[in-house]
């Protein structure tokens, strides 16, 4: 029996994946180097840890030190936010959700405060039980942040489903032993996402389907 929807944030239910790219761009083209051209050139490259999508990127790490880049990265992340929103279906969805009785929760490597002031600002405070962000901006891993949280709230795991567009997502659900479903509209490539094994679905609006499919 399903109980408790973990959700990831950035390009799972904010579509913030131009706001990311333009934010990298920008960082090259202050270097002289070659930009990323596009949405699926990025999503291509895009991982975790972040170090490893900054040097795939052609930031050299060994020239700069990986916190100032970040620094500078959240920057120009927070200069250019107010050019994205939510994924069109994403309020939609989320009451879908909470009409079938199930908790919902967001458990992000964005940093706690900014988490939290994004999900005010697209005023979806009310939809969830939590918001789980990490304490720095180094957006080094979320890891552990939804197995705590379900061992908090004495939700056995495989209760729980894990709602993410990376492969980071998938491993976070790994380690909290609960199932995992991706989608193809955020960060990273649908052929990238293939890789876990688990199910890739096209976009959010099709979760609720899914759902009901578990709870058939």
């Amino acid at each position: 029996m399903l109980h408790t929807i973990l959700w990831d944030w950035n390009g799972t239910l904010l579509d913030d994946v131009e706001v990311a790219l333009a934010a990298m761009n920008e960082m090259l083209a202050r270097r002289g180097l070659p930009l990323l051209q596009g949405r699926e050139p990025y999503r291509d490259i895009f991982t975790f840890p972040v170090r490893a999508y900054y040097t795939a990127a052609g930031l050299d790490l060994s020239a700069e030190p990986f916190e100032s880049l970040a620094v500078e990265w959240t920057g120009l992340y927070h200069r250019f936010y107010p050019r994205c929103g939510l994924f069109p279906a994403a309020r939609g969805v989320l009451l879908a959700v909470g009409e079938m009785g199930l908790e919902q929760a967001i458990v992000s490597a964005s940093h706690q405060q900014a988490l939290d002031s994004q999900v005010e600002e697209q005023g979806l405070g009310g939809f969830f039980q939590a918001r789980l962000g990490i304490s720095d901006i180094y957006a080094g891993s979320k890891a552990g942040l939804a197995q705590r949280y379900l061992k908090s709230q004495g939700v056995p795991p495989e209760q729980a489903l894990f709602v993410g567009d990376t492969l980071h997502d998938w491993e976070v659900a790994q380690e909290a032993g609960c199932p995992c479903v991706l989608l193809a509209q955020g960060h990273q490539s649908r052929a990238l996402l293939e890789t876990a094994g688990v199910p890739v679905l096209e976009s959010l609006i099709q979760v609720p389907a899914f759902l009901r499919g578990l709870q058939a």
